[in-house]
This record gives C-alpha cells, sequence and structure tokens, in this order.
C-alpha cells in the first residue's frame, strides 16, 4: 500500500481533478496533469490500497517535460465510488480502466504499480491490440511470491477501527518502512478519512480485502497467457529488495514477453516509486523518450540504471509504496 500527501512540488502543469466513469457508471475521480497534445497520454493506475496521489510528483514533473498525464483513484480508493455491493475483483477494475482508456483521444502508455500494472497486462493481452501504445508494470509479475503479497495484507487488514491520531497512523507506517527515513504524520491526510467520532482509517473500502484475499491466486493462469499476447512495447520496472517480484517471477516474465525489457531500481523494496523516485521518474522519461513515436521491437535486457544518469531533483511526499 502507497500513502502520499501532496509533496511541495507546485506547477501550472497539475493536478487538474477530473471525473469519469467506470464500466457500470460508477462515478471515478482523477487527475489530469499537463495539456493534451499529439504525444500519448500517460495513464497512472496505483496499487491495491494505494490512491492517484501516490503518483503526483512524478507525473508532475513528467508533465513539465511536455507529457499530459491522468492518474485515476480506482473504485474503491481515494475519492472515487465504493462498489455498491462491495464485490471487488480484478475483472471490475479492468473493465473500468477499458472505459478510461476508450476516452482517452489516442492509447495511451499505461504505468501500473502493482494492481494497476496487472489491471492493465489483463486488458491489454485479453483485449484490442490497440488499447496501449506500451506498457510500465511497476514491481508486478503475472505471478507473484505469496509471502510478499500477504504481508501487505497483513498490515493492510491490522487496524480495522482506524487510528486514533495522524501520529499513531504515521507510527504503524513506520514499523511497517523500517527502511524510510522521516517521519511527518501530516504526509498520511490524503490516504486517509476521519470518520464522525475523530479516528483516522485507510481512504478505502475495508471490503476490498475480502475479494482479493480469495481470489488474488485465480488469477495467475490467465494472467500469464494474457501476458503471452502482449505485443506493445513493455517495460518492467522492479525493486532489488522487493519481496513481491523474485527473480524467478520476473524470469518467467521474461519468458512469457520476449520482447520485454527490463530495468531493476536499486535499493528499492516494492514501493519502488516511494523509496527511489528520482530514480523511477527518469526511467519512465527514458521510456517515453524512447518509444512515445513509434512502435518498435525490442530486444529484451536486464539492467541497472545508469549511476550517471542526473536525478530528478523531486520532492516527492510518498510514505507508503505500491502494493499487491
Amino acid at each position: 500500500m502507497e500513502s502520499t500527501s501532496r509533496p511541495t512540488v507546485r506547477s501550472e502543469h497539475g493536478p487538474q481533478p477530473t471525473e469519469l466513469a467506470g464500466y457500470d457508471g460508477l462515478r471515478l475521480v482523477g487527475d489530469r496533469y499537463g495539456q493534451a497534445n499529439d504525444l500519448p497520454p500517460v495513464l497512472y493506475t496505483h496499487g491495491f490500497g494505494q490512491n492517484r496521489t501516490a503518483w503526483h510528483g512524478s507525473a508532475t514533473y513528467i508533465a513539465e517535460q511536455g507529457w499530459h498525464g491522468l492518474a485515476i483513484d480506482g473504485r474503491g480508493h481515494g475519492d472515487s465510488g465504493w462498489d455498491p455491493d462491495g464485490a471487488y475483483d480484478l475483472d471490475q477494475f479492468m473493465w473500468d480502466l477499458r472505459d478510461v482508456v476508450r476516452s482517452l483521444p489516442r492509447p495511451p502508455v499505461l504505468v501500473g504499480a502493482s494492481m494497476g500494472g496487472l489491471m492493465g497486462l489483463l486488458a491489454q493481452g485479453e483485449g484490442d491490440a490497440e488499447l496501449f501504445h506500451s506498457l510500465v508494470l511497476v514491481d508486478v509479475t503475472p505471478r507473484w511470491e505469496t509471502s510478499g503479497v500477504e504481508r501487505i495484507l497483513k498490515f493492510m487488514s491490522a487496524h480495522p477501527t482506524g487510528f486514533p491520531s495522524l501520529e499513531a497512523a504515521s507510527e504503524a507506517v513506520a514499523d511497517y518502512l523500517p527502511h524510510r527515513e522521516g517521519k511527518d504524520p501530516q504526509r498520511l491526510r490524503s490516504q486517509l478519512r476521519l470518520r464522525e467520532d475523530g479516528r483516522w482509517l485507510w481512504h478505502w473500502d475495508p471490503r476490498l480485502l475480502g475479494p482479493v484475499s480469495e481470489s488474488a491466486d485465480s488469477y495467475i493462469p490467465r494472467l500469464q497467457a494474457a501476458a503471452k499476447r502482449i505485443k506493445v512495447p513493455t517495460l518492467l520496472l522492479s525493486g532489488s529488495r522487493s519481496d513481491v517480484v523474485s527473480k524467478t517471477t520476473i524470469n518467467e516474465f521474461l519468458e512469457l514477453v520476449p520482447h520485454a525489457e527490463h530495468v531493476r531500481i536499486e535499493k528499492a523494496t516494492h514501493m519502488v516509486v516511494g523509496d527511489r523516485n528520482d530514480e523511477f521518474t527518469a526511467e519512465i522519461l527514458r521510456w517515453l523518450s524512447t518509444h512515445a513515436s513509434a512502435i518498435e521491437t525490442e530486444t529484451t535486457s536486464d539492467r541497472s540504471p545508469s549511476s550517471s544518469s542526473p536525478g530528478v531533483g523531486l520532492t516527492d511526499a510518498t510514505v507508503l509504496g505500491e502494493s499487491a
């Protein structure tokens, strides 16, 4: 799960709130970054338990480089509507994603973290070959390490009645992410909602946990089959310290999508965007500059970002990183 508040970055390039409709008419909320132009838009989809603010620092900087972006809250997350029946599964998120993509003027570059990447992989592999211009999957593969996902779900379900204060929530996050330096409770505001009794709850529908715990593994065969049908340029960004993807699952993915490129972000856990935001953003910009104008056949490569690449210098307020 990733939890952020608005960073101190200020820019005329975003965010601009917008509303969209899910496949069944459910209200979805998003942020637009920059102005639409002739380049493919960049569509950001968050991980399970995240919301659209996870992308704010990166999306703002990328928009300043001339790229139009759209970050959306998935159903049951952030400011988007909650499913009336609480029946959340990957198909529903995927159908929402397809409708959002069809509302755009041209196929976007999908940047999907964890669950957001699975949505894109499934939508592209089972749908229209022209749905996406290209795919960027952030620390997610069609099969994942169960222990890592279980650790995330354990944290998400550990405080069903919420927290008495932002400070208490911040302490819980610090225990969950001990490698992170600094602790500012105010940075959690966008990820928590204040209940009438004064307690702070995570800003997602608690009914999300049931479907994910019960059905996530059942999607693995479909995701693997969908991956085999991916033809668009594809980049996998993984954290070198991730416990959700591993060398084994990454190699399996590269066998399924042999034209894919793999970049490992050093010193990053599953929470790549929050752990190493400068490196993450630089890799997205590199990918866009390489693949925005034409779809090319890529050969599989496995490398780490060059240490000589300049950082983007963002002030990113990410507190938690991507989740399953």
